[in-house]
């Protein structure tokens, strides 16, 4: 039974043994070759040879001069030479939508202006309108009303054109024109006042109609003073040949009895 466990014990040990006589005894270095390895790579000429001042001299007095006109700085020359780079297409889009973009603008803002300054005349006109309008309308005190008035006046104006209608055409044409407004004057004199005020402000911009509506305008109160002035003349003479006639009857009735 000793003997396996001895036979365990040697084998590590002769392995052991055996391992550290292989072994070489030169000594490794991790980091620097050896000093004959050294030496050779000494030996050994570098691809790129550092010139000598000897070979520079060489070389510049081999080299020909520069010619004439050129400069030390070939490259800011040849920068300043070269044409200048155009704008890019993205460059020249970009102005072109630029362009497009501000011209739309304007014509949406002068288009938005031309509305806005019809609107504006159309209210002031409607605004207008409506104050001329309420102008016309007779006062609340007046106790006038516009309804049978206008009635009234429509027909006599009708009526004045059925009388008129075997006469000649500018009779025909003044008489119905002639019964409405006088007719106006009798039962609406207050609207009639206003109408006639609104007509005289719209004649007033024209000095030719202005004056010609001033001359027709004399002339009407001149024939209408003066058919009432006839009219009462002719009244009086007749009062006084019916106080006669009667005198004369109240006379003869005397006499008689």
């Amino acid at each position: 039974m000793a003997a396996p466990l001895l036979r365990q014990r040697l084998v590590p040990l002769v392995g052991l043994t055996a391992g550290m006589a292989l072994i070489p005894r030169r000594t490794a270095y991790a980091e620097e070759p050896p000093t004959d390895s050294l030496a050779a790579l000494r030996r050994r000429r570098p691809i790129y040879d550092t010139p000598s001042s000897a070979s520079i001299r060489e070389i510049a007095a081999t080299t020909p001069a520069p010619a004439s006109g050129l400069t030390s700085t070939p490259q800011k020359e040849a920068a300043a030479a070269s044409p200048t780079r155009g704008p890019s297409p993205t460059d020249r889009l970009a102005a072109q939508i630029a362009r497009s973009r501000l011209f739309l603008h304007r014509y949406a803002a002068s288009a938005e202006q031309s509305v806005n300054n019809g609107l504006t005349r159309v209210l002031s006109a409607e605004d207008s309108l409506a104050t001329t309008v309420r102008s016309l309308a007779p006062p609340k005190e007046s106790n006038e009303k516009l309804l049978p008035g206008g009635i009234y006046v429509l027909v006599a104006a009708m009526a004045g054109s059925i009388v008129s209608r075997n006469r000649n055409i500018a009779l025909r044409f003044i008489t119905p024109i002639i019964t409405g407004v006088v007719t106006a004057n009798y039962v609406t004199p207050r609207t009639s006042e206003n109408v006639g005020n609104l007509i005289w402000k719209y004649e007033s911009r024209f000095p030719v109609v202005r004056d010609q509506h001033l001359r027709i305008r004399d002339g009407v109160t001149h024939f209408w003073e003066t058919g009432k002035a006839h009219s009462q003349m002719g009244l009086a003479m007749a009062e006084d040949k019916v106080e006669g006639v009667v005198e004369s009857v109240q006379a003869w009735v005397k006499q008689g009895r």
